[in-house]
């Protein structure tokens, strides 16, 4: 895809392995519909936020080896997923490239500041010790972003302060996310087909 700003910005992928096997399908330019089957019942609640709350229509399903725990599959839908929005993202002419957004949910108040400038980083916080034998999201969620951040090619810091609550932390983390991906991945105007860096690429 080239930065035409007419152009189709949908972006697959799909990866097999003996854990797991993943299919993703992303539209930037969606209305935030999500069909996601993950076989865990709270990513799929997650994904669907932040499908809701980027306004990409996405589409994920994933089987994976849950018998043993959920950490595979959220890696990897985590890995597909990523490579999915870079494929969409194509060349990234045009794009506003930066996204930055504070999400309050109720008591935590959730932060994301993203660059789609081609360099995959991810900075989570908090993040707690999950061998203290606290909630698995305390490690999941982190994880899945750091996967996903190096596979989309960007950098991204979420920070959640004030959570009382695993639920608020890992939903106020994805709507900032979320929120932050919508701006960062609009059309610019002002730069019709222009790459939004001075080498000329973020390839």
């Amino acid at each position: 895809m080239t930065g035409d700003l007419r152009a189709s910005r949908v972006g697959t992928h799909e990866r097999s392995t003996a854990e797991t096997s993943v299919r993703a399908r992303v539209d930037l330019d969606g209305h935030g519909d999500a069909d996601v089957r993950t076989g865990i019942g709270f990513f799929d609640h997650l994904l669907v936020l932040l499908a809701r709350h980027a306004l990409f229509d996405l589409e994920v399903e994933a089987s994976g080896d849950l018998h043993v725990d959920e950490h595979h599959t959220v890696e990897d839908v985590g890995l597909v997923l990523g490579r999915a929005l870079d494929a969409a993202l194509g060349d990234r002419a045009g794009l506003r490239r930066y996204g930055d957004k504070r999400i309050p949910m109720d008591e935590a108040l959730a932060s994301c500041a993203i660059d789609l400038g081609g360099r995959g980083y991810a900075d989570f916080e908090p993040r707690p010790d999950p061998l203290t034998g606290a909630s698995p999201w305390l490690e999941l969620l982190p994880h899945f972003t750091e996967t996903f951040a190096r596979e989309a090619r960007c950098a991204l810091h979420v920070e959640v302060r004030g959570a009382r609550s695993v639920h608020h932390l890992a939903e106020g983390a994805v709507k900032a996310l979320a929120r932050a991906l919508r701006e960062a991945s609009e059309r610019d105007p002002r730069l019709a087909d222009a790459v939004p860096s001075t080498k000329g690429t973020l390839s």
